[in-house]
């Protein structure tokens, strides 16, 4: 069984953890800057997106720890430790400070749909302690129930309250919100993500390859 739990908690870094930190350069934000209108963009999106992005900075927090581990949490509104978690976990934070539940939404389509999940990790019926937490599933969770969008190159297709999905080094899976903070150059919108600096605001949207763009509003 240890062993077997150490397997799942290997899945879960290499769904998120950038392991090439030491090439990974922070973007300095400050508070002022997140408070700062100059740094913001009025995307013409629904208000749920623009509520998304406004919960997304209210989680932000670098002190989060960034742990892999498989745990047993309750069901449904079950929570990692609140220090802790994952590219994933600021999702589900975010998500839930508007009422929506993944780990209730993604457990009861697989429940009814699995054969259309990823089968990666060998299971053969779903889990709530973890299936919320992959990205793959996210992933096929919101092309079956939400929408999805164009990958492109052009920063200005990625308005504020979008999913954006990537593969760090064509490996790992990665994900996080876009907000309606720009970048110092005011060329890019910064993002609300994990990938093991803790919950925070950075300017990585093409820092990785763009695996997915989906918009979700429940």
């Amino acid at each position: 069984m240890k062993g077997f739990l150490i397997f799942i908690g290997l899945f879960i870094v290499l769904s998120c953890k950038d392991t090439s930190l030491h090439t990974f350069h922070h973007t300095e934000v400050t508070e002022n800057s997140i408070n700062n209108q100059k740094d913001t963009i009025n995307d013409e999106v629904s208000a749920f997106r623009k509520q998304l992005s406004a919960v997304a900075l209210e989680i932000i927090d670098p002190t989060i720890k960034y742990t892999p581990d498989y745990v047993s949490i309750a069901y449904p509104n079950g929570d990692v430790p609140a220090k802790t978690g994952v590219c994933t976990d600021v999702i589900i934070r975010a998500y839930r400070k508007l009422g929506i539940d993944f780990q209730k939404e993604v457990h009861e389509d697989m429940k009814n749909s699995f054969e259309n999940y990823p089968k990666t990790w060998g299971l053969n019926r779903p889990d709530t302690n973890i299936d919320h937490r992959r990205v793959p599933n996210l992933e096929t969770f919101f092309r079956r129930k939400g929408k999805e969008l164009p990958i492109t190159q052009n920063a200005d297709d990625y308005k504020t309250g979008a999913i954006v999905t990537w593969m760090i080094n064509d490996k790992m899976p990665h994900i996080g919100i876009v907000t309606n903070r720009l970048t110092k150059d005011i060329k890019r919108k910064l993002i609300v993500h994990n990938v093991g600096g803790g919950q925070v605001l950075e300017d990585c949207l093409f820092k990785y390859r763009i695996t997915g763009h989906f918009v979700y509003e429940g």
